[in-house]
Formats: structure tokens, sequence, C-alpha cells
């Protein structure tokens, strides 16, 4: 087996990098958490990864008519998050129904889990083993008509409308019902604690997988770009050049790893400015000398121990939304915020003075279309709103808790979807290399070949998807390797 890897390194958006001069803390450039990486791919692969549970799922805090408060939600949920909801709403009502949602959620979530390593299930199949109800709700009508419907606070209707939030810019009430489909994934393969962080940072994901490749016997070049990828009816050609020139290969089977867009560039179509993805993510790496408090009071290590979450009011998602589709930055912009170092503080390198973290914030709604033109400053707008944000919430603001580089500047680092797209070829700066689609065939799928059954299929039978732009890509899961490799074999 020959791998190819464009970069100088092999992982792609799973890796880890130190952008501040002078401090070894290490940042994950794109992935930074792991949702579901299945406990099988681990085990089969011998993979060397430790995954550690976050000390909380999330924080939200809010001010009404004043007061500082918060939603706190743990994993596993405790007397705590009933109380803070209590706090918030008035009373148990709204608890009782975000409860009754998730056990359902949750139950769906599963059954649809215990299909993601085995061929596509048929929606038929699904549907009739789910609640006619929840199906509606969940698949059938925009998710923001069924939080609406269901719950009443709008910060809970938006703690659950930011799990809508997977790198595109998107109404809640889209007919599109991508909102839904990114919903969906947000819960798949979820125990009762949640998303993980893998300990040494990004990276150690990527590294797990290239030992476990090389040990089995796969050849890994890097610096290898490729250029072209010509399929035959039992065998593609795949060109590539590198530092000693162009290569040409012959192969059986091909798996891409890149967005389906950029592979069909490789296999000749073209580029297509409609169908190409869009991205809507900022992502801000800080690296702090100490957490600031929050105007809530409540302690610094449970309000970041998981998800904090700014501006993520249903509210504020919508209207966020629509000042995105109309070409401005939205005001204020919703994120969420992560701080890794509290789970894993070997991200921070040796000897890190006490108190230093590392903080990664997410800033949503802001496509890549809104930084085509007079970029700088549209990232400065952004920024300075996205952390305006955050420290309507702070009793000191951000900046002054950042620590500075060897240069004397603040270590603060943007990354805006044109630096994905450049960095790791993710058209758009999409995260998921495209929309996300629902993990199961629809009933009048062909399911006729070893890569339909297991989706992962292109329109060349030697060439297969085994990354995010699979089926059931999306994310770091391995999940579309894996299917792939199935397919692969089935084909023998």
């Amino acid at each position: 087996m020959l791998v190819l890897e464009r970069l100088g390194h092999t992982g792609g958006a799973t890796v880890s990098h130190q952008p501040f001069a002078g401090h070894p803390a290490r940042f994950s450039r794109c992935a930074d958490l792991v949702p579901f990486l299945p406990p099988r791919i681990v085990d089969d692969l011998g993979l060397d990864l430790t995954l550690a549970p976050r000390p909380a799922a999330s924080y939200t805090p809010t001010l009404r008519a004043g007061a500082a408060a918060g939603l706190l939600v743990e994993q596993p949920e405790s007397e705590a998050t009933a109380a803070s909801f209590r706090t918030l709403t008035g009373d148990d009502d709204e608890y009782a129904a975000w409860q009754a949602f998730h056990a359902e959620v949750a139950g769906f979530a599963e059954r649809v889990s215990a299909t993601l390593l085995d061929p596509l299930p048929v929606e038929r199949t699904l549907r009739a083993d789910t609640d006619p109800q929840l199906w509606e709700d969940l698949v059938m009508r925009p998710i923001g008509a069924t939080i609406e419907r269901r719950f009443s606070d709008d910060t809970v209707r938006g703690l659950l409308a930011a799990r809508t939030l997977g790198g595109t810019s998107t109404s809640l009430h889209a007919p599109s019902l991508v909102q839904n489909r990114t919903f969906l994934h947000h819960h798949l393969g979820h125990g009762p604690d949640g998303w993980h962080v893998p300990v040494g940072g990004a990276g150690a994901v990527g590294d797990a997988l290239a030992k476990a490749a090389t040990g089995a016997g796969a050849e890994l070049l890097t610096g290898a770009g490729v250029s072209r990828v010509a399929a035959g009816d039992d065998h593609a050609e795949v060109t590539w050049h590198d530092s000693h020139g162009t290569h040409t290969v012959t192969a059986r089977h091909v798996l891409s790893d890149v967005a389906p867009w950029v592979l069909r560039i490789l296999m000749g179509d073209g580029e297509d400015p409609e169908a190409k993805p869009e991205g809507a993510q900022l992502r801000i790496a800080m690296l702090l000398e100490r957490l600031p408090r929050l105007r809530s009071g409540v302690d610094t290590a449970v309000a970041f121990g998981g998800t904090l979450r700014v501006a993520t009011g249903l509210d504020h998602l919508e209207q966020a939304h629509a000042d995105a589709a109309a070409g401005r930055v939205p005001e204020p912009v919703p994120a969420e915020v992560h701080c890794h170092s509290l789970t894993d503080a070997s991200v921070l390198g040796e000897d890190a003075p006490e108190g230093r973290h590392t903080l990664a914030l997410v800033a949503h709604h802001l496509p890549a279309s809104l930084f085509d033109h007079e970029r700088e400053a549209r990232a400065s707008e952004a920024v300075e709103r996205v952390l305006a944000a955050l420290d309507e919430h702070l009793e000191e603001p951000l900046r002054s808790c950042l620590a500075t580089d060897a240069h004397g500047e603040p270590c603060l680092q943007v990354t805006l979807p044109q630096d994905l797209e450049a960095d790791l070829a993710m058209p758009g700066g999409h995260p998921f290399h495209g929309d996300l689609e629902w993990p199961w065939a629809s009933n009048r799928a062909r399911l006729e070949t070893p890569a339909q059954r297991w989706g992962v299929q292109t329109d060349a039978e030697p060439v297969v998807v085994c990354g995010s732009g699979a089926r059931r890509g999306g994310g770091v899961s391995g999940i579309g390797g894996h299917n792939a490799a199935r397919a692969v074999l089935e084909s023998r």
C-alpha cells in the first residue's frame, strides 16, 4: 500500500502545531476534539491513543435584566445541572423537557451508530424502528421547528440549536435540512462522557494512524502532491510530483481522502464554482497566562471545562445567519470556546507556568465569502465582535489574559476558511469537505456494488472516498476509512 500526502507530514487536519514563538504549547490547526472514534477501529488497528473525557459538557453564560448567570450541563448530568436549569428558567419544566428530548435523541442516535461500521442501512429499516413523531421531528421537518415546539427558553433552545453548526451557515428552518443532518451527526456515538480530547494534542490521532499504517507495511510518502487521477474499468493511475520530479503509479484501487469536489478536479472534470463547498467558521488560537473570571462567579475550571458558548441563543443564531446571508459580519458573532489544557495539560509543554492555558475559539456564521473582499478588515471586524461577545460575560477583557510570544506580540492566531483551504486543500474551508448526508441509504438508492453498499462510491469503480466526504464521514472518526477498506476487500 502506498500513501501519498501533499504536506510535509501526515495527519491532514488532525495535526498539532506550535504557533507562538518561544512557547511549546501545541494547538490543532482544525480538528480540536474527537466526537466519535469507534472502539472497534481503535482495537482493530491497535492504535496507541488515549482519549480523555472533558470534565463538563457545556456552560452558557447569560445576562438577563443585567444579572449575570449561566446554564451548566454536566457529563453525566447530576443535580447541579437540574439546579442550573431551575435557576435559569424558574421551574423544572424545561429540564424535564430537556431530559425527555435527549433520551429520545440518544436512543435514535444509538441505533444509527450501531450501523456505521456495517453496509448502509436503508431508510425504511431505520424508520420502522423509530417512533413516528421522533422521525418527523428529526428527519422530516426543520430542526428549528422541533426545538421551538419542545422548548420555551431561548438559551436552552440555543444550546440545542448550536449543535447544528458544523462549519456551514444555515438557518434552523432551512428546507435543505442540512442543519438536521449536522444535529444528528453531533450525537452519533456519544456515551455518557461526550466528546473527547486526544491526549497529546490532535496530532496524536494522526501519529497513531501513521504508526499503525507503517506497521502494517504501508509506504508513506510526504511532500507528494497528487495532480491527476485517471480511472479505467479495473484500475486507476495516480500522478504526483515531489522534490524528485513527477511520478505515476497504477493501482487496482485508489482511496481518496481529499474532498469529493477536489477529487473531481483531479479526475479531469474541472472546477465547478457552483458546487464548491463553503465553510463558515473563523478559528482563534490563544495562549493565556490565566483563565478569565466570569461575571456569574462560576468556577473558571467549570465554565471552560467543556464547551463555553456565547451569543448562541436561538434568536441570536437566526439573526447571525441572516446577517451572514446579507453579506454582513454578525453582531454579536456566535462562538464556542474550548480549553483543552484543562483536560490534557501535556499540550502546554514542559515547565509551563501555573495558571497558563490554551484556548481555542470557533466563531460561527462567518462564511468564506464574507472574506473574499477586504479580507484583513473583515477578519479584524469579526475578531473584535466575537471577543466583545465573550468579554460581555467576563470580569476582565480576554486580551488582558493573553500571554506574549518571544517577540512581545499577543499569543492570538486567527484562521479564516481561506486559510484552511490554502493549507489543507479543504474547498471553501469546509471542515467536513461539504454538507453532511444522512448516514443511511434512501429507499431507492442503488446498492449494487461494494462501494455503493458502504457509501464510498465515486463515478469510477476503482476510486473510492475514504475521508470526511464519505456518506458516513465528517469529523475525526475513522469511519470513512474503515468503510472504504471494507468496500475494497469485498471487491477482490
